[in-house]
């Protein structure tokens, strides 16, 4: 899977974390028919491997389906076998290593200037900045594109309709977005207005503005 082009053909990544693998997975689905195809699914998710492989099944050999909260070798290798496409870290580590190892692009936890050059010797495929709203916001991601201009930043934590649109402008590869999105829906709940989200969501990421 080439994870940059599809973060930058979508812009918006769906992170899935729930209490119901059941609910994790109608979640996936509905996301993925309402438009919303690059998903990741935490691995703090009840059932994680089992709500991959399932979508995975469900949704075929060639949808941008991941895996998140990778942390250590043993997470990127059951990501890999449950047939997860990607893996997402929250940090610089042997989840990075071990996935990149498998042959599985990875976007990979930063805060730092120091993290986004560690992240690059690593090999990481992209830069997700976390948390994005405690960092400093849009600011913070225009701060460190200046040193690192071309650098595939994919802010992620706390991130609403306007924010995501906010960072996008301000030269986000991609945004990365959780319960603003998924609300409560991978625990049992509204799935309907999970899709609105979803079809206001797809609305800003479809929007192209220079970053400014």
């Amino acid at each position: 899977m080439d994870l940059l082009a599809a973060l930058g053909a979508h812009r918006l990544l769906a992170i899935v974390r729930g209490s119901s693998p059941d609910a994790a997975l109608a979640t996936v689905l509905a996301l993925a028919e309402e438009g919303v195809p690059l998903i990741e699914v935490s691995l703090t998710t009840a059932g994680a491997f089992g709500v991959i492989a399932a979508a995975r099944t469900a949704l075929g050999p060639d949808a941008p389906l991941g895996a998140g909260t990778v942390l250590t070798a043993a997470d990127a290798e059951g990501a890999h076998r449950a047939g997860a496409a990607f893996v997402v870290t929250p940090a610089l580590g042997e989840g990075v290593t071990a996935a990149k190892e498998a042959g599985l692009p990875v976007l990979a936890g930063v805060m730092t200037p120091t993290d986004v050059v560690a992240a690059r010797r690593m090999g990481a495929d992209a830069l997700k900045l976390f948390p994005a709203a405690q960092a400093g916001g849009p600011g913070y991601l225009r701060a460190l594109r200046a040193p690192f201009p071309d650098a595939p930043f994919v802010p992620v934590g706390g991130i609403d309709a306007p924010a995501a649109r906010e960072y996008l402008a301000a030269g986000a590869l991609a945004v990365g977005v959780g319960s603003p999105l998924v609300g409560d829906a991978a625990d049992g709940g509204d799935l309907g207005a999970l899709r609105l989200r979803a079809r206001d969501f797809r609305a800003v990421a479809a929007r192209r503005e220079a970053a400014r």
